[in-house]
């Protein structure tokens, strides 16, 4: 069982890395906006922040993330973002490949 959850966190990563922050154009999973991946039966539970607590694209956002990871993944139920500030992010969370797209280093 823990080796199917496995996958399916290695397959919802895959796709968060599929989903772009519309303002920076870099994926949210890079970016840093995802604080952990949660499998539970066949749900998923997603803990997220925003670069801004007034994102105004964080609807269009969660959408995009519970539609594709639902059609990629048939076995997925319901899939339910959890959305925190704590801790606020910041551009330390963003990986070493976001911050060569986005010109940091």
């Amino acid at each position: 069982m823990k080796n199917k959850k496995k996958i399916i966190k290695k397959k919802i990563i895959s796709i968060l890395k599929h989903i772009y922050d519309p303002e920076i154009n870099v994926n949210i999973y890079d970016i840093g906006l995802i604080y952990n991946i949660k499998v539970k039966k066949n749900n998923v539970i997603i803990l997220m922040t925003f670069t801004s607590p007034n994102c105004p694209l964080s609807n269009k956002i969660i959408k995009n993330i519970k539609n594709k990871i639902k059609k990629k993944i048939k076995k997925i139920n319901k899939v339910y973002i959890k959305i925190t500030f704590e801790p606020p992010w910041n551009k330390n969370m963003i990986s070493k490949k976001a911050k060569l797209e986005l010109g940091l280093i």
